[in-house]
């Protein structure tokens, strides 16, 4: 645990900070950067073994040989490619799959979408984040191509995606140089990240004069020459590239230690994250800044304690197989093929020692060969003098008995590459070789499918890995990025707001399904094709996939879609039909309006009888003074009720018939149907509507 004199608080002052060694002693900072070396040191000794299954992958899949001098002094030493055929076979395949032309994001519309508006921003999102990726940072796609280069051999590699203080970024960072716990169960959860990186002198000097590294111009070692990493690196180098590294001098790179780790620096007894960085060989401490980007991701009790921390993880893991011990680090084919690779190059080597030495063996030679001395060199027709008899000189000289080159090995170096190829998936058919002839097309087919199995799963391995890596270039552009942005030479839009959204809906434009141009292809057409025959497509997207699947550059030039070409007018056969029916309806909505209108007259004269009726029996209930006038008031009011009641079901009837002539212009509107006036239940001379039980008024 450190122990320091200064202590500081993880606030917004300090996130913003570009540096934060000035906040404390000499003596703190020498006990951090001892910190961080010591956490290194663990880290490396604890994949030792890891890095040297790594290196031997690495020299077979570059053929790198040393001297051989068994069974004699340079005797035959061939390193067979099966490492290098399976990495570029698997890197000849990915590439074009995963980087498809010049639309590498997209962004998903999940739910309904009426107005259109997100259907328009994910396309915002993936055109500006596509532009980001293949413009902007110009080295992402070179990086990007180097990665699936270096993934099948050594089994893994890594992204770091960040914001550089112009863009974002996503640099390539190789296995060998980002130095984890090898039982780390993954990136994100493991405590302690150190890359090794190197930086010249005058981008150290600008580091400096920005505030970005502390003020080291004095150090000592910086004022000497720089010093290499380690010697055992500098012999993996050597032997791999076959030129010795210059000696050290001033244009020889400093080797520094980032290390993204988790440290104590207020004593409250919660490792806050933070990114320190020191020189290899004095452990000088030159950065140290938190890693977080929001005040926000710190969860504070009332009080003011931290309960957690939600740091930025910089680092996206591309996968290749997992590694069945549970290490953080993947198996490749340098170590799935190395040992097959070895014994390989073993019966490769015997083979054609044995025959060098059938072909070019000596002999005895016995003391009665009178012979004169030095070597003798035959030409065509060429006859030698000797001063021994025939019998003699075939007494005297023995050769060597050697035997031919062995069958026997021979096949099994054929077992081994057969068996090699099996588990590369580099078989005759995948590597484009016939393999017979007459062979039906469904066949050959079945098998290429069989063959890409293999490449299948790491696909969606690599998929999985772009998404992330995408997801975190998503959120940075969401903390970063200015409210509008115009990018391109056509001054394209971008919109920060476009940017608040779910992270998780953004996704490599390519599909993980589909490792094969065959297989892409084949299903654009059969997509164009059920679009012709099944209503309800949207034609504009089947048709930009289909070209997209034909590798068309420039599809929005090439295509510009219905809305800016309208489809052709329909026949004039249709036309007067269309105009035929819009007739029929206007005179069903007339003859409808006219029986509505008559019922609501005949409502409005029976309000007015009830009114007349109602005075009548209020005079007479005023005048009452006998039998008669009783029996009046009596006669009113039945008058009156059933004048209600008339008037009731004239009301009923009348919302009844607006509900069905709603119903029935909405299916006329929908199908294109219009019902016949005859029979209609809007006919002024039935009393009654069809389906209602008793007399009308």
């Amino acid at each position: 645990m450190l122990k320091l004199e200064n202590k500081i608080k993880l606030d917004a002052n300090t996130i913003k900070a570009p540096n934060l060694t000035d906040l404390f002693t000499a003596d703190d900072l020498n006990k951090i950067g001892e910190h961080i070396w010591e956490g290194y040191r663990q880290d490396k000794q604890s994949r030792d073994s890891w890095e040297k299954r790594t290196e031997a992958a690495m020299n077979l899949a570059m053929q790198i040989v040393s001297t051989k001098n068994f069974p004699w002094p340079n005797c035959a030493n061939v390193a067979f490619p099966l490492v290098t055929i399976a990495a570029l076979q698997f890197h000849s395949r990915a590439y074009p799959a995963i980087l498809p032309g010049n639309q590498v994001v997209q962004f998903r519309v999940e739910g309904p979408d009426p107005t259109g508006e997100k259907g328009l921003r994910a396309t915002r999102v993936g055109n500006h984040m596509s532009w980001q990726l293949l413009e902007e940072d110009t080295a992402w796609e070179e990086q990007h191509d180097r990665l699936l280069l270096s993934v099948p051999i050594v089994g893994c590699a890594f992204k770091k995606s960040y914001h550089d203080g112009s863009h974002n970024t996503s640099q390539l960072v190789l296995a060998q140089d980002l130095v984890l716990d090898y039982y780390a169960k993954s990136v994100e959860t493991c405590s302690r990240k150190t890359e090794v990186i190197t930086v010249y002198r005058n981008d150290i000097y600008t580091k400096v004069t920005t505030g970005v590294y502390a003020d080291i111009l004095n150090e000592k070692w910086y004022q000497s020459n720089a010093v290499p990493m380690s010697s055992t690196h500098q012999v993996k180098e050597d032997k791999r590239t076959g030129m010795a590294m210059p000696q050290s001098s001033e244009d020889t790179p400093f080797t520094f230690l980032e290390q993204h780790c988790w440290l104590d620096l207020d004593g409250d007894g919660y490792r806050e994250p933070y990114i320190a960085t020191i020189e290899h060989s004095s452990h000088c401490l030159v950065r140290l800044v938190a890693r977080v980007d929001r005040v926000e991701d710190i969860q504070r009790t009332v009080r003011g304690q931290i309960i957690s921390i939600r740091a930025t993880e910089y680092y996206t893991k591309y996968s290749f197989i997992p590694s069945p011990d549970g290490s953080v680090y993947d198996v490749g084919f340098g170590v799935l093929l190395g040992p097959l690779n070895e014994s390989t190059n073993t019966i490769v080597n015997q083979l054609l020692d044995a025959g060098t030495m059938a072909t070019t063996a000596g002999g005895f030679l016995g003391r009665g060969a009178k012979i004169r001395g030095g070597a003798y060199s035959f030409s065509p027709l060429e006859w030698k003098r000797v001063d021994s008899n025939g019998d003699d000189l075939r007494k005297n000289i023995v050769p060597l008995d050697v035997r031919e080159p062995s069958p026997v090995l021979f096949q099994l170096l054929s077992l081994l590459i057969n068996y090699t190829g099996r588990i590369a998936g580099t078989t005759d058919t995948t590597l484009g070789e016939n393999p017979g002839q007459n062979t039906p097309a469904q066949t050959m087919q079945t098998m290429v499918e069989q063959g890409t199995k293999v490449y299948n799963a790491i696909y969606k391995r690599i998929w999985r890995s772009m998404k992330e890596e995408f997801k975190k270039l998503y959120v940075l552009n969401a903390i970063y990025m200015e409210p509008l942005q115009l990018y391109g030479a056509k001054g394209s839009k971008a919109l920060k707001e476009d940017y608040m959204g779910d992270p998780s809906l953004i996704a490599p434009v390519a599909d993980p399904n589909l490792t094969t141009e065959s297989a892409r292809v084949q299903q654009a057409i059969m997509l164009k094709q059920n679009a012709t025959q099944t209503p309800g497509y949207n034609t504009d997207e089947v048709e930009r996939r289909f070209l997209r699947a034909m590798r068309i550059e420039d599809i929005d030039t090439v295509y510009a879609g219905t809305a800016n070409n309208p489809p052709p007018p329909p026949p004039v056969e249709l036309q007067i039909a269309q105009m035929k029916i819009e007739m029929e309806r206007a005179k069903l909505q007339a003859e409808q309006m006219r029986f509505v209108l008559t019922l609501q007259e005949q409502h409005n004269m029976n309000q007015a009888k009830i009114a007349e009726l109602s005075a009548k029996s209020t005079l007479a209930l005023e005048k009452a003074d006998g039998v008669k006038s009783g029996q009046e008031i009596a006669a009113f009011t039945a008058a009156i009720g059933a004048l209600k009641t008339q008037d009731d079901m004239l009301q009923k009837r009348l919302a009844l018939i607006l509900e069905r002539m709603d119903r029935e212009n909405e299916q006329a509107v929908n199908r294109g149907r219009i019902s016949s006036l005859e029979g209609s239940p809007y006919d002024t001379g039935s009393d009654q509507i069809p389906g209602e039980t008793g007399s009308g008024a």
